[in-house]
């Protein structure tokens, strides 16, 4: 009589690995998305001022799925963690803007900078940034791509896709900052 092996695991996949394995097939997925809304988007220019990374200066924030939330994350783990990201970057000058009239710069606290933002101002997860970082919402970028919002309501039917097979509600957004509360504390 044959004995059975209780305790022989080789053929059985750990429930945690297999979610792992899903959830890191759906980020390449994502980041296939996301290579090709770069592609898009190629000839659009931004003069990387980071203003629009200031939620404060222009009363917008991007909202992120579960999936992009978890590239993120994935970015930020390989940076060696939220501590890595370093202090909240000093706020922008404090002289007029000729874009915004005659209003004086905010203090940081107002800025409300995103938390992905490093000291010297720069996203420190910048390849791996949401879609909503990527589109260029700054009323100082250059439009040349002749992207419309056709093309942008087509890429976010796919990440909201992606993200409904990441997690139950993951495809509903959530601002940027109410996800990476565990980064910079507002």
């Amino acid at each position: 009589m044959a004995r059975s092996k209780p305790n022989d695991r080789s053929s059985r996949t750990h429930p945690a690995q297999s979610d792992r394995d899903a959830e890191s097939e759906l980020l390449v997925e994502l980041e296939h998305v996301f290579r090709e809304l770069d592609a898009s988007l190629q000839a659009d220019t931004c003069p990387a001022s980071t203003e629009c990374c200031r939620f404060g200066i222009t009363g917008r924030e991007p909202y992120v799925t579960s999936i992009e939330v978890a590239l993120v994350n994935r970015a930020i783990a390989r940076r060696g963690g939220p501590r890595a990201l370093g202090r909240a970057p000093a706020p922008l000058s404090g002289e007029a803007s000729a874009d915004r009239k005659d209003k004086r710069r905010l203090a940081l606290a107002d800025e409300e900078p995103c938390p992905l933002l490093d000291a010297k101002g720069r996203c420190s997860v910048y390849d791996a940034r949401p879609f909503g970082c990527r589109t260029y919402f700054c009323e100082r970028a250059t439009r040349a791509s002749g992207f419309n919002q056709r093309d942008i309501n087509e890429f976010v039917r796919r990440i909201k896709d992606i993200a409904a097979r990441h997690a139950a509600g993951g495809d509903l957004g959530k601002p940027l900052r109410r996800w990476l509360t565990f980064v910079r504390p507002r």
